[in-house]
């Protein structure tokens, strides 16, 4: 049977991981890489037994920071200034700082997180910044967090914020099928793993569907929300002996910038072949030479509402499980309608 957390200690945590104290130390610590095989027995073993160093307790209790962090995969991308704006009108609202930072928990497992319970009053995790086992390991420190675009583990009572994406996602492509006659109609995935990306693809596939329209695999391109990346395998698609298509639904508006420049390349006018969609609109798809048809998604409300659910941890009160924002459709011209509506 295992004993209660406050009396497992680090000797115990390294019996079991068949480590020595220091090296559970320095795995807590991060003071010094441990390798990815002990790491993950390390972190097994800490989880199995439900251990928190009594150090970070009692660091987390005593110590305010006055500070918020938000952790990124990336900040390549005009989708995340909204996001940043919202958040950061709260935090300084409630005269805390906002600390920003990027990680690759899949790249950089042996080093902690940049922002965290060492140098932050609490931090909002975007999509899958953070891999589900330092999730748990925060919480079991009562570390509070709040989540975006990503859903808890069923386990863990995290908060988290997100936006409605499979109803608009089925309704452009609906309005691709039913005023504008399209049939094969393309989609850029998004990033593998990513909860948006597939329930922007659940909805592209409910309305094929519903519109008696087989699905074909052979229609879906790796999209990565990157418009370099479309750029690339949209180019590679036009290059090949490809199936016909008469539109594209881009996961995201970077997406749809990519496929419109190979469009081009490939002197495939739009809208009137190819119609083309996006989604977000964000702050250029409205001034683009030919303006994109989009999903509006509340980005900046999102990173504000995240905040406000921050500082309900923060001040002892129950915060929100779900928070759902909705989504609009925006018609402009690149799907082929004459006048944005």
């Amino acid at each position: 049977m295992t004993r209660k957390s406050h009396s497992i200690t680090i000797r115990d945590v390294a019996r079991q991981a068949d480590v020595s104290v220091a090296t559970v130390s320095r795995y807590i610590n991060r003071n010094a890489p441990v390798s990815p095989e002990v790491a993950e027995r390390i972190s097994k073993v800490m989880a199995e037994l439900n251990y928190v160093p009594h150090a970070a307790a009692r660091h987390l209790a005593t110590r305010k920071t006055r500070s918020i962090g938000l952790l990124l995969t990336t900040i390549n991308y005009d989708f995340f200034t909204p996001l940043l704006s919202g958040l950061e009108r709260v935090v300084a609202e409630n005269n805390h700082n906002l600390l920003v930072a990027t990680y690759r928990a899949d790249l950089r497992k042996d080093y902690p997180p940049p922002v965290g319970p060492h140098n932050t009053d609490g931090v909002v995790v975007f999509a899958d910044a953070l891999q589900e086992e330092q999730l748990a390991q925060w919480y079991r420190m009562n570390f509070p967090m709040v989540l975006v675009h990503r859903t808890p583990p069923p386990y863990l009572n995290v908060p988290y914020v997100t936006i409605e994406n499979k109803a608009a996602s089925r309704k452009i492509v609906d309005h691709l099928i039913e005023v504008h006659g399209r049939r094969r109609i393309m989609f850029t995935r998004g990033l593998e793993n990513h909860e948006d990306s597939h329930w922007r693809e659940l909805g592209y596939k409910a309305s094929l569907e519903a519109h008696g329209i087989p699905y074909d695999p052979r229609l879906i391109i790796r999209g990565e929300f990157d418009r370099e990346v479309t750029y690339q395998e949209m180019s590679a698609f036009l290059a090949n002996n490809h199936p016909d298509f008469d539109a594209v639904f881009a996961s995201d508006d970077d997406s749809a910038l990519g496929v419109i420049r190979a469009l081009h390349d490939a002197d495939i006018p739009v809208p009137e072949a190819v119609s083309v969609v996006g989604f977000d609109d964000q702050h250029f798809s409205c001034i683009l030479p030919l303006p994109l048809t989009t999903v509006r998604a509340p980005t900046e409300e999102v990173g504000r509402m995240a905040g406000l659910q921050m500082f309900k941890l923060l001040q002892g009160e129950p915060a929100d499980p779900m928070t759902l924002l909705p989504t609009e459709i925006v018609i402009r011209q690149s799907c082929g309608c004459n006048e944005s509506q």
